[in-house]
């Protein structure tokens, strides 16, 4: 039965700053959509199946590049079930799941049909997944042919660190990054790489704890601007160097956006996102929230916090994504020291309604700059942008509906993943989430009085890379 969403609005295509909404009916057959059409411009079918929405803004479903969901094998954190369920709330149509913080990781073909077999039938929305190459896997001679089958597998990208701290997920040195991208770029694949210089970090760490430091600037002593800056510079020689696509998960430094912007300016293929927490908080704040509000890399100054939001409004960064990371609640935040804390905040259902309130709202950046930052750009990314992404015909119905006039404050407790903890607890955000549409099918309802609905698991689909390396 063909569905007609009416009484609703969208961004306007071409509107001259970005702001403006038409109203529209929006028809979808089965899981695509049909058209987007002038209200009543399309007579009413006698087995259509009409949806009024309010007069609500009604935007494309959002697209999480970079989240840690943990199943299998960290499922104490995160499972795929509670993950994609706190996603649907958030306006998330699709996640692309991080291959590091799994048992085993993503960086074979057989590992993957694990990690698939064990989180395919959670699932409330679809899901890329990321293949990963780490220093464990580069061990094995057979380490192109596994990133070979990764790619062909359909894998949405590849991810490479740095720096790490997991032992089943080991950093590489750059002489192994340049390997692995020689590889990528023959295969049409963009990696993403966690940038920190990898002795700077430690040499800061090791001399801080023998000096008997634990607080919270303590740790973001060790993590300094520095480190991001000069892995970031190393990955611009690896792009002149290979000509393979990069891109910089989780900026927090102003100055290592700098450096992306010089690359780009030298037309070198090479990318940044940034984290709805680099653009919220600054090392005041964890300061007075301690870990808490630990990440890695950790959040900087205001005057970092402001440079990112330029780049943001800017295009400099390509997108945001959360690197949504829970740890186990409480224990795993409070055990005593800064430096034994778990590092990393969930995030994956405040990412649209954070840039909605403080991008959009604010006047930071327009609305077609936010659907671009949590939509277009990630889609394209990932190599989905003829499917996803987009409010148009052909399209994979993925939307999600917008109360503007409603204002609500964040509350852990209200959360929907697994560990419910937020560095955003007790912020009051503009416009709130009512509906989340899955390829045309709803997964995510808030009703009147607060009463919430969810489709069932398992309805999630894994969605394939279809195209090459993006510009």
């Amino acid at each position: 039965m063909r569905k007609r969403l009416f009484n609703l609005r969208v961004p306007a295509e071409g509107a001259a700053d970005g702001k403006n909404t038409v109203p529209a009916d929006i028809l979808v057959d089965g899981e695509r959509i049909t058209a987007v059409l002038p209200p009543g411009e399309l007579a009413v079918e006698a087995n259509e199946l009409p949806i009024d929405l309010g007069n609500r803004l009604v935007l494309p479903g959002a697209i999480d590049g970079h989240v840690h969901f943990d199943d299998p094998g960290f499922t104490h954190r995160e499972n795929f079930g509670t993950g994609t369920r706190s996603a649907a709330a958030g306006g998330v149509t699709c996640v692309v799941d991080m291959p590091c913080t799994s048992l085993p990781p993503v960086t074979s073909r057989a590992n993957l049909e694990t990690k698939l077999d064990a989180i395919a039938p959670q699932a409330h929305v679809d899901f890329m997944l990321w293949g990963g190459v780490s220093g464990n896997a580069m061990e094995d001679p057979s380490w192109i042919g596994n990133l070979e089958d990764l790619v062909y597998e359909g894998v949405a990208a590849i991810k490479v660190y740095m720096l790490s701290g997991m032992d089943t997920f080991r950093d590489l040195d750059e002489a192994d990054i340049e390997s692995v991208l020689r590889e990528t770029h023959r295969l049409r694949i963009p990696v993403g790489v966690h940038a920190e210089d990898r002795e700077l970090v430690l040499e800061h760490t090791d001399r801080l704890i023998a000096d008997g430091r634990d607080g919270p600037l303590d740790y973001a002593a060790s993590r300094p601007a520095a480190g991001e800056v000069a892995a970031v510079a190393t990955l611009r020689e690896l792009c002149r160097r290979t000509g393979a696509r990069v891109h910089v998960v989780h900026v927090g430094s102003g100055e290592a956006l700098d450096v992306i912007r010089a690359a780009r300016d030298e037309d070198l293929p090479l990318s940044g996102e940034t984290c709805p927490h680099f653009l919220a908080f600054t090392e005041d704040d964890l300061a007075a929230q301690g870990a808490l509000l630990k990440t890695a890399p950790v959040v900087k100054t205001a005057e970092d916090r402001k440079r990112l939001w330029e780049g943001v409004a800017s295009g400099e960064i390509q997108h945001v994504a959360t690197d949504h990371a829970a740890g186990q609640w409480p224990s795993e935040k409070q055990t005593g020291s800064i430096w034994t804390d778990y590092g990393g905040v969930p995030g994956v259902e405040l990412l649209l309604p954070c840039l909605y309130s403080e991008g959009y709202r604010e006047g930071k950046i327009t609305l077609a700059r936010l659907v671009e930052l949590v939509a277009t750009a990630p889609a394209a990314f990932f190599g989905v942008e003829t499917r996803k992404g987009r409010i148009a015909a052909g399209f994979d119905a993925d939307l999600v509906v917008i109360d503007e006039d409603d204002a609500w404050t964040v509350k852990a407790e209200e959360m929907h993943n697994l560990n419910r903890y937020t560095p955003f607890e007790g912020r009051t955000l503009a416009g709130r989430i009512t509906d989340t549409f899955v390829r045309g099918t709803l997964v995510y309802s808030r009703h009147a009085g607060g009463m919430e609905s969810f489709g069932p698991e398992g309805f999630g689909k894994w969605v394939k890379r279809e195209t090459g390396v993006p510009a």
